[in-house]
């Protein structure tokens, strides 16, 4: 592992390995390295498995960021010990500058970063004024230095992360802001260099602080919210406080906010929430927090025919761990009951007539492929055919036919924890979801796509103009009819697919799930 101390070397450093298709994976940090910090140097080192390129981690103990009686003086440096704890977790090079080297000119000529208000009046940035001005402002510094494709930031310190994604967000920065799970001791105490302060008989008075948020979540997945027997926001933040107060901690806060924006939460309506607190065990200040969920996650993936929906759906689901809920399936179902039963798509009555008593199943084969079966009769490859596609849209458009599936799938959805992609599930069938993104492409490159598909399933490709034709006809169909419309929701992110990997595709849906949904809510089968 190379160890860098100039951005001459730095450059140097670059130099050596770089060419356009190898990113170059980011941590920062302030050095004193623990296992936390070597988990995200490993989901760096992951990546760059998968995609090339090489892991950079750097050190460097940020004067700015630190009160006038914080503990800037005494804060951890062994910059030997950082580099054996980074070398052995993946990182090709450990960039360790000087203060004069990140501010040539000294703190008081330095151009500063400021974060927005709203994200840094609460929690630490109470107590801590200009904290987070610090950090964003080395931050950018580092960024313009080192110039990364992937930032990986730590989830223990959330607002931390929260105003670094904004920061990359509002500067238009060209990379991408990952996030790695909070590693704990095995006693529960998250991770952190200052927990090294702590006399041994500090420790077991530590441990108030997770035990305390813990207790929370555990009382709302019991209760989920006041208006059902369970807790309320200020029951759980005074038990809390009142833990802690009883281990002989000194409480800074206990917050609820909502974890994208920061905004305090009055209610447990809103999933997920995050519960955090931050106290003193002795002069030694620590940080915790619980995200509070009444539910597993759903992600709802709308879009238009032939976006790749289903592909992408299914992926991402196996990817994060959730249910992959294949609604368009169970219309194409329903579609090919109808044209095997010689009834007219467009006859209400008729095509009600055969959802009594329907029986339709969706299930995962050995191999892991869905299935689907409708009466008992597997119709998993008859679903696809140019006949019921042609036919859907004028099926799906009955409201006898959109009323009894939206129940089966909300059935389903009950207890959380899947992906479901249609037509209107941000909309009507899941308007909860914790993540709605709108997945579209260009008719062209839609019909692009379905050319490829008819050939590989065998079947007659018409000409491209008709296909595009076809697709923009069903797009109108699907975005007029009267009952549950295609549109976009309020709350939904749009996501362009056209010239995108299918890879890719799921990269950005990860990051849009991470960002709403973090892993120490979620971990996912990668994590857990």
């Amino acid at each position: 592992m190379r160890l860098l101390h100039t951005a001459a070397e730095l450059r140097q450093w670059r130099q050596g390995w770089e060419r356009p298709a190898d990113p170059l994976q980011f941590v920062p940090t302030m050095g004193g390295l623990h296992q936390g910090h070597q988990s995200l140097v490993a989901l760096a080192d992951r990546a760059r498995a998968a995609r090339g390129g090489q892991v950079l981690l750097s050190v460097f103990v940020n004067p700015l960021q630190f009160g006038p009686a914080e503990d800037f003086d005494r804060y951890p440096r062994d910059l030997e010990a950082d580099a054996e704890l980074a070398a052995a977790a993946g990182a090709d090079a450990l960039f360790a500058p000087s203060a004069a080297e990140i501010y040539p000119g000294g703190p008081a000529e330095l151009t500063r970063i400021q974060p927005p208000d709203s994200l840094v009046a609460g929690l630490c940035g109470r107590s801590r004024p200009g904290h987070f001005a610090g950090v964003a402002t080395v931050v950018a510094r580092l960024l313009a230095l080192v110039r990364p494709d992937v930032l990986w930031l730590g989830e223990k310190d959330w607002q931390q992360l929260v105003v670094l994604r904004r920061l990359v967000a509002d500067l238009g920065l060209p990379l991408q802001v990952c996030s790695g799970p909070t590693l704990r001791q095995a006693d529960g105490l998250p991770l952190s260099s200052r927990n090294r302060y702590l006399s041994p008989d500090q420790q077991p008075k530590a441990l108030a602080l997770p035990r305390s948020l813990a207790a929370a979540a555990q009382q709302v997945q019991a209760g989920t919210n006041a208006i059902e027997g369970g807790p309320s926001m200020a029951s759980l933040t005074k038990a809390v406080r009142s833990t802690l107060l009883q281990a002989g901690l000194v409480v800074d806060y206990v917050e609820a906010v909502e974890p994208r924006s920061l905004r305090p939460a009055e209610t447990l309506q809103t999933s997920p929430l995050l519960l955090a607190a931050a106290a003193f065990c002795g002069t030694t200040r620590l940080i915790d927090h619980v995200f509070l969920m009444r539910r597993p996650p759903i992600v709802a993936i709308d879009g238009p025919a032939g976006a790749g929906k289903s592909t992408v759906t299914k992926a991402f689901a196996a990817r994060l761990g959730l249910i992959y809920l294949d609604t368009g399936a169970m219309y194409r179902a329903v579609t090919w009951l109808v044209a095997s039963a010689g009834v007219d798509p467009a006859e209400a009555s008729a095509v009600a007539d055969l959802l009594v008593d329907l029986d339709l199943q969706l299930s995962t084969s050995a191999e892991g492929a869905q299935r689907v079966s409708i009466n008992g009769q597997d119709v998993t490859e008859a679903i696809r055919s140019p006949e019921v596609t042609g036919q859907v849209s004028v099926v799906a458009a009955h409201g006898c036919v959109r009323e009894a599936l939206t129940r089966q799938q909300q059935a389903m959805g009950a207890r959380g924890g899947l992906v479901a992609e249609g037509r209107d599930i941000g909309t009507a069938v899941f308007p909860d979801a914790e993540l709605k993104v709108f997945l579209t492409a260009t008719v062209a490159e839609r019909a692009r796509r379905r050319a490829l598909d008819l050939a590989q399933r065998g079947f007659a490709v018409p000409e491209l103009a008709e296909l595009a034709a076809q697709i923009a006809e069903r797009d109108h169909l699907d975005s007029s009819r009267a009952v549950a419309p295609l549109i976009q929701a309020a709350d939904a992110v749009e996501l362009i697919t056209d010239g995108l990997s299918i890879a890719a595709v799921i990269d950005q849906l990860e990051l849009l799930f991470r960002e709403r949904v973090p892993a120490d809510a979620w971990p996912g089968p990668a994590q857990a």
